[in-house]
């Protein structure tokens, strides 16, 4: 029999999903997941409720292909209160399955092999292979620790002739930085003397501890025309198995990005979009306790963290904390979680899947605190163990 033709290049150059098998180790254990970023606690039952009867109501069959109109108008609302970007549910709204399919769809209408793509590392881990996916050579900048800034003259060399755009992920995964002002206007000035888009990965948006507020860079001069904002349903409302993403471009990209996003999925679950539009109705209530319970659970497990032997620095945002493991004797991250997983019952993701090249990171690892409480007392009690 003769041998099967090789496969593509884009298969054999991409890798497994670090976060989602540190899952599968977490089950195959018994451990506490603090891996993957899915709450164990319930999804807001009026939330249910209008998913429920969404159903009822015959919202079954496919939704227009680029978003039921109920949410990209609801979408589109928010956006003008919450984000101050100015747009227009009809030309400049998609909805995706997740803002993981957003970024893909996106990477995919402006990006053409050889187009070179800033990314900031450590960088949440889709961002590799969306790179490779489209044909982008990623050109890495550092988040430099211990507060997760970057160096202005290091940005500045990443931007060349061939670069076509950046992704700035703001609160960021998995550092927890939320960018300045400041440092948006940089890559802001940055983008327009290189005519380049800008990508943002705002899912994490209502999610930020301190009093520094939520900058979108379209927002800022000069970017409403070169900007993709990208955020999504999943973090904000507890729903990461929903897969609810959207998009806000300009019109022309917009066009581009809904024929990628037609061909890749066609849509995103119809009754879910409809009860979608239905949590961004909720009170700003909401969203101050929503912010106040994480403010909670991120105490509650960076005091065990500190208290086990762990150095790291507070995240501003998002519900991530990356700590260094050197004072473990940590020289390894992928052998020190697969160690922690197994006889600690904690799992975490190892450091050197946010970087380029995973050397980086080797003495790194993540935890998330989107859990209940008590779920944060047992982790932690576990952790402790390492206190030798």
């Amino acid at each position: 029999m003769a041998m099967l033709k090789p496969m593509s290049d884009k298969g054999r150059f991409l890798t497994e999903s670090v976060i989602r098998d540190m899952t599968r180790q977490a089950n195959m254990y018994g451990a506490i997941n603090l891996a993957q970023g899915m709450p164990d606690f319930e999804t807001p039952p009026e939330l249910q409720a209008a998913a429920e009867q969404a159903i009822r109501n015959g919202y079954n069959q496919y939704a227009i292909t680029w978003g039921a109109p109920q949410l990209r108008r609801a979408i589109a609302d928010k956006a003008r209160a919450f984000n101050g970007i100015e747009c227009d549910a009809d030309e400049n709204v998609t909805v995706c399955c997740g803002a993981t399919e957003c970024m893909m769809a996106t990477m995919m209408a402006l990006i053409n092999p050889g187009d070179e793509v800033i990314v900031f590392q450590p960088f949440y881990e889709n961002y590799g292979p969306d790179a490779i996916l489209s044909g982008a050579k990623p050109v890495w900048v550092s988040l430099h620790p211990p507060d997760w800034s970057f160096d202005p003259d290091e940005l500045r060399r990443a931007f060349g002739r061939n670069t076509k755009a950046i992704i700035v992920n703001t609160p960021n995964n998995p550092t927890g930085h939320v960018f300045t002002r400041d440092e948006l206007a940089l890559i802001a000035e940055l983008c327009q003397e290189h005519n380049v888009y800008a990508l943002t990965d705002e899912i994490y948006e209502y999610i930020i501890y301190s009093d520094k507020p939520h900058v979108s860079i379209a927002t800022l001069p000069g970017m409403a025309e070169r900007t993709i904002t990208i955020s999504g349903l999943s973090k904000t409302y507890s729903i990461t198995g929903w897969r609810l993403g959207y998009c806000i471009a300009p019109r022309e990209i917009t066009n581009g990005i809904r024929k990628v996003h037609d061909f890749l999925t066609v849509g995103a679950p119809h009754p879910l979009q409809v009860a979608g539009a239905a949590a961004l109705a909720f009170s700003a209530s909401y969203y101050e306790k929503l912010r106040e319970d994480y403010r909670r659970r991120r105490a509650l497990l960076v005091s065990y963290l500190r208290k086990a032997g762990f150095t790291f620095y507070e995240p501003e945002g998002a519900y991530y904390v990356m700590t260094d493991i050197t004072p473990f004797g940590g020289t390894n991250d992928v052998e020190f979680a697969r160690w922690l997983v197994k006889e600690i019952g904690v799992a975490a993701v190892p450091g050197s899947s946010f970087y380029s090249p995973p050397e980086l990171g080797r003495t790194q690892i993540r935890f998330m605190f989107a859990k209940k409480e008590e779920t944060l007392h047992q982790a932690g009690e576990r952790l402790l163990k390492l206190k030798g």
